[in-house]
């Protein structure tokens, strides 16, 4: 009923602009024609202007209904900060198309209908630009943008950081190399976990902790990136890595992390993760299968008469029938190789 009536709406809409439009044309030209046929004339006009904006109107009803679907998914998501940006960009982009539209409104016919248009395009601009530039913070750029052109080049989606990345510390060495783009934010409740990390009585946890709050240190003091504290607090919510895929989807962040069980789940609940052990597994040297290499045979293997050997980035290597060259130096011949999430794992028999 609803379209119905649109429909109509539009097609009495488009029988006045095709009256309008051909009024204009008889008026500026000075055209004399007799009453009868001047009425032919005009109702013909105004029929195929009815017809036309009928028919479009069709595809404008599904475009907006579409449109609509995707701003309500949106705005359920949306936070209050990304609102406020939204309405800033919205009134920017008003005043420039008002600004624009000034000389546009005089031409005749056209005019008000272009304003519109304009009007509403750049208002869509507004709030887009403002979407995409939500995540930069304004007062470090205004204060360091003189100072520092490799920030100024970040424009990638921020990406925050989980307390197992802060503690491994490769993080810092990934940063460094600018394999990382966009704000790197640590969550507040992170900071607080590593800090009773740090005041563990455990001598283990207690230098974990320590090594993590360096790391963090280091990692605002090279200045190559941006570093941002963000003061979130769930008071309903007890566990660390509930808190960090809330505020993933809360923030629109990737997350970074080396917690196996935590990137299932945040990939399972739509968060895009970065875990650096499939980084590290992804970037070390590939074995073939018929591949020669030397290792050393360091401890037996699960199986009987099987013996373990690694390779200088940590790679496993099972060496079949490799136990009585426990202690020694030996040529294998890789003959498969595993890949895991936790790592890659190569089988390999002895040439002897």
């Amino acid at each position: 009923m609803l379209n119905r009536i649109i429909k109509i709406s539009f097609s009495i809409l488009g029988a006045v602009t095709g009256y309008s439009i051909l009024r204009t044309i008889f008026i500026n030209n000075n055209i004399h024609i007799s009453e009868s046929f001047r009425i032919t004339i005009f109702v013909i006009f105004s029929l195929f202007f009815c017809a036309l904006f009928y028919f479009v109107s069709a595809r404008i009803i599904e475009f907006v209904g579409s449109f609509i679907d995707r701003f309500e998914s949106r705005i359920q998501s949306i936070t209050l900060s990304e609102l406020l940006i939204c309405a800033i960009g919205l009134i920017i982009g008003l005043i420039v198309a008002n600004l624009v539209s000034i000389p546009i409104l005089k031409i005749q016919i056209i005019g008000v209908t272009f304003s519109v248009l304009i009007n509403i395009l750049l208002g869509f601009a507004g709030v887009a630009l403002a979407l995409r530039k939500r995540n930069e913070n304004l007062p470090a750029f205004l204060k360091e943008s003189g100072n520092n052109p490799r920030r100024d080049a970040q424009s990638g989606q921020s990406k925050l950081l989980d307390t197992s990345t802060i503690i491994d510390g490769r993080i810092l060495d990934i940063c460094s190399s600018g394999f990382v783009d966009g704000a790197i934010i640590i969550p507040s409740f992170v900071l607080e976990e590593l800090r009773h990390i740090a005041d563990s009585p455990d001598g283990t946890r207690r230098a974990r902790g320590r090594r993590g709050l360096d790391i963090l240190n280091l990692l605002q003091k090279e200045g190559g990136y941006e570093v941002r504290i963000a003061e979130i607090d769930y008071k309903d919510v007890q566990e660390v890595d509930e808190m960090l895929l809330k505020a993933s989807l809360e923030l629109k962040c990737k997350l970074i992390t080396t917690d196996y069980n935590l990137s299932k789940v945040a990939k399972f609940r739509g968060i895009q993760v970065l875990n650096i052990n499939d980084l590290a597994n992804a970037v070390k040297p590939i074995a073939l299968p018929g591949e020669e290499m030397d290792v050393q045979v360091v401890k037996d293997g699960k199986e009987a008469g099987q013996g373990v050997a690694f390779l200088d980035d940590g790679t496993m290597i099972v060496v079949e029938g490799g136990k009585k060259y426990l202690g020694e130096t030996v040529q294998v011949m890789v003959t498969s190789v595993l890949q895991t999430s936790a790592g890659r794992m190569i089988f390999a028999k002895p040439n002897k």
